[in-house]
């Protein structure tokens, strides 16, 4: 029967007027809205400047007022940063910029990351509480790239605006990767006269040299991939005869191809071809490579070969390991040299350690390691080229940072080395700009990296990995090289290794070669 309320709600005059209203008026309010919607940008923002690119969930830009990147990780030394950049008066400083893949969602570069910053703070500290009350003081600022460093040009271009007041930005550290975005990083910073200081770039073609000056006022603290191929080949006196390469075939990799290049170099009598894989777009991908190497752990098994040199990236590496260990041929020793990626396999959980020892041998050319400059038995430190003192020194700020007098920073680990190639970077950095400051509280912009030519002799730095002597093209003579050993348990160090046979001289000067 019909609802009499229904009738007199619904189908009064009234009530239609009434109806018909709040429908206008609903639609009206949610046209609004929408447009509202797709006229006012979205709010990329994550802090003071840090926001999200288009298309990507990355915090990019730069800061040093204790942001982490929302990485949680990187928070405690963040804030460490934040509270002795609060210190500095205005216009008594310089800053120095760390840039860095922050937000990589690799573990293996997570990890590397923090333990740079944790370095490149431990010298800040130093540079300001432990010098004598030398000037200028220095602020740091962390600056992301994200992603294998897909997002330079954002950190890049704010980097630039900076070189005045109030930041007075004067050198830039980090440049962790061999990578082409770095590269491109790198000419844009020195083409503005930004003095760089490259913490773990390798690459030969990523320097300068006789005659060629594409990166002007870059330095770097790690030796290149020729240093410690040849570092390598000195330590371990390889018999070409008995050697073979296994190298990736994909282009455009700085640290790959440079590797490959000085590989192949030493194994000029090497009679047998290289074995080849391709590695993805993004190295850090696992793809299908783990069943090339499979099939080349089976054909190493058909030659007399018993050294593999390894020219390809970390993840790369861990996956031929894996399957040489589970080689037909156990029977037979192999012995894996390789660069400095090693050292992300430390703390790789996908590492089959089971297999390291005994018939597999795996050593790095690693760029520090925190035993290299320690005496034990048996294994005297050099006469040269690096002191025990200067790494305890290093040890000391390490100790201060990870403590509640200028950190705490979180968890310190020092076995990759990352923590203290960054240290010796920041204070090469440091050095650079103090001894820059002839006139007045700060350096001029391009003084900076004029300095490069003269760290060297009894200006160089006594890094805690080992003498830093630069020659006139900003790069490391003859720098220390410790082979480190893959093992069960953590990587061991082996010995000190020189890219010219033997340490340097006292003078530590470069000769006239270079």
């Amino acid at each position: 029967m019909p609802n009499p309320l229904r009738y007199r709600v619904f189908y009064t005059t009234r009530q239609k007027i009434v109806t018909s209203a709040l429908v206008l008026a609903l639609l009206a309010w949610g046209t609004v809205y929408a447009v509202g919607r797709l006229t006012t940008p979205e709010d990329r923002s994550c802090a003071p400047g840090v926001a999200r690119p288009v298309g990507s969930d990355e915090c990019v830009g730069v800061s040093g007022d204790g942001f982490d990147f929302r990485v949680p990780a990187l928070g405690p030394v963040a804030r460490a940063i934040d509270r002795e950049n609060d210190k500095l008066e205005p216009g008594r400083y310089a800053t120095v910029a760390l840039l860095l893949p922050l937000t990589s969602p690799s573990p293996s570069m997570r990890t590397k990351v923090l333990h740079e910053v944790q370095g490149a703070f431990a010298q800040q500290y130093a540079a300001n509480n432990r010098s004598n009350n030398q000037v200028p003081k220095i602020r740091l600022v962390l600056a992301n790239t994200g992603k294998g460093n897909a997002h330079w040009r954002t950190p890049v271009a704010a980097l630039k605006a900076m070189t005045g007041a109030p930041h007075h930005l004067r050198a830039v550290s980090g440049i962790a990767t061999s990578s082409a975005p770095v590269r491109q990083a790198v000419t844009e910073l020195t083409g503005a006269d930004i003095a760089v200081v490259g913490t773990t770039i390798t690459a030969d073609d990523l320097t300068n040299g006789p005659g060629r000056k594409p990166f002007p006022g870059l330095a770097r603290v790690s030796p290149t991939n020729s240093d410690e191929a040849r570092a390598l080949a000195h330590f371990g006196r390889v018999d070409a005869a008995k050697a073979i390469l296994v190298h990736d075939a994909r282009d455009g990799d700085h640290y790959t191809d440079t590797l490959r290049s000085a590989f192949s170099a030493l194994l000029e009598k090497s009679p047998y071809q290289p074995q080849l894989f391709t590695s993805p777009e993004d190295p850090s991908d696992e793809g299908s490579t783990a069943n090339t190497f499979r099939q080349i752990a089976h054909l190493l098994c058909t030659t007399r070969a018993n050294t593999v040199f390894f020219a390809g990236r970390h993840t790369q590496l861990r996956q031929f390991i894996n399957a040489l260990g589970a080689r037909g041929c156990t029977h037979r020793p192999f012995t894996v040299l390789t660069g400095d990626e090693g050292s992300y396999l430390g703390a790789d959980p996908q590492l089959d350690r089971s297999v390291l020892g005994g018939g597999l041998t795996v050593r790095y050319a690693a760029l520090a390691h925190p035993d290299a400059w320690q005496p034990a038995a048996g294994r005297p430190t050099p006469p040269r080229g690096g002191s025990k003192d200067a790494y305890q020194r290093f040890r000391s700020m390490m100790d201060a940072v990870g403590g509640p007098e200028a950190g705490p920073v979180g968890p310190v680990e020092l076995s990759d080395g990352q923590s203290i190639i960054a240290y010796d970077a920041m204070a090469t950095a440091v050095h650079a700009i103090r001894q820059a400051t002839v006139k007045g509280p700060l350096p001029s912009l391009k003084d900076v990296g004029l300095q490069w030519p003269q760290v060297t002799g009894p200006l160089r730095v006594e890094g805690a990995s080992g003498w830093i002597c630069l020659d006139n093209h900003g790069n490391p003579y003859d720098k220390a090289v410790p082979v480190v050993e893959l093992t069960r348990d953590k990587p061991r160090f082996v010995q000190i290794a020189w890219p010219d046979g033997k340490p340097p001289t006292a003078e530590c000067m470069p000769p006239r070669r270079r």
